[in-house]
């Protein structure tokens, strides 16, 4: 039996709450990262690293739509100036939070940096799960290959480390979809990712989901309705909005729009309600493709599978 590639991640609340400074390291690693709200900038400001070559995030809410992220990504040879710079910048009044990306062996360069700052905002611009605001996307400069491998391994320990702060917008979960399902192929064993099935004959709608990952994706090729029925200003007719928007979900017919690609959802009771174009517990209406047995009643057999698999393996 393989063993699992864990990480260690440590996080400590430098002002001992979690609503104050937060910062974050992977072991092995060189990198260093700071997280904290913008009132608590003026404190956080004093700390050493502010005055290394790094990159931030200034991160917030649209003011048009409070559920839609906005980021801006930067590099400076001493972040506490662009920060400063920032929030005096009413252009940018957007955000409340801020994360800072420095080097504990402060090898990282003016060069590195500025590599970094074009590679991430590519990053955030592709994964279609946030608003960027740079006004420009500058392409990455041209570094020595050994240099641009670092940075490439670096910006990999960004995406790992941001999640567990609560940032997923450098997330790109197309990728991560397709590798869990090249994952489950290389088991040979499908038998944890069923398929599960939305469908609503009078409106002439079928969807097709999987569970990959620890994510609930609806696959391309489902179909939805075009037009949210409930609520306009509902989060979930917002993210109908968001998905049209963006082309994941196109035109099919008049009535009838298509999942131009995989999408991933925080439950499936936003994707049925997406689908349907109203609220819906998805987790009774996905239902196994083959047996009819809802997602609910599936997910409760594979606890309780788990458990009995747990008490046999147990020494008597």
């Amino acid at each position: 039996m393989s063993a699992l590639l864990g990480r260690t991640v440590r996080l400590f609340l430098a002002e001992g709450k979690a609503s104050g400074l937060t910062t974050a390291e992977i072991m092995n690693w060189t990198g260093h990262v700071l997280a904290g709200s913008r009132s608590g900038l003026p404190a956080f400001l004093k700390r050493p690293e502010f005055e290394r070559t790094g990159i931030y995030f200034l991160i917030g809410p649209d003011p048009k739509d409070p559920e839609t992220l906005q980021i801006y990504i930067g590099e400076s040879d001493v972040v506490r100036n662009r920060l400063v710079q920032h929030g005096k910048d009413e252009s940018k009044e957007f955000w409340d939070r801020v994360c800072v990306v420095t080097s504990k062996d402060q090898n990282i360069t003016k060069a590195h940096a500025r590599y970094l700052e074009a590679r991430l905002i590519a990053i955030a611009n592709a994964s279609g799960n946030v608003t960027v605001v740079n006004g420009t996307a500058p392409p990455p400069i041209s570094l020595p290959e050994a240099d641009e491998s670092d940075m490439e391994f670096f910006i990999e320990q960004i995406k790992l480390i941001f999640p567990v702060l609560g940032f997923d917008f450098l997330r790109q979960y197309k990728i991560e979809v397709e590798t869990a399902r090249e994952s489950a192929k290389r088991l040979g064993d499908r038998s944890d990712t069923p398929i599960f099935r939305l469908i609503n004959q009078k409106r002439g709608i079928e969807a097709q989901a999987q569970e990959l990952g620890g994510e609930f994706v609806v696959l391309q090729g489902s179909t939805a309705v075009a037009a949210w029925s409930s609520k306009a200003d509902h989060s979930y007719a917002k993210l109908h909005r968001r998905l049209v928007n963006s082309g994941k979900l196109a035109p099919r017919d008049g009535s009838i729009l298509r999942f131009s690609e995989d999408v991933v959802f925080s439950s499936p009771s936003a994707a049925a309600a997406v689908i349907l174009g109203r609220t819906d517990n998805g987790r009774k209406s996905w239902k196994l493709s083959k047996s009819g047995v809802s997602y609910a009643d599936w997910q409760a057999q594979q606890v309780v599978s788990a458990a009995l698999a747990n008490l046999a393996d147990a020494p008597a």
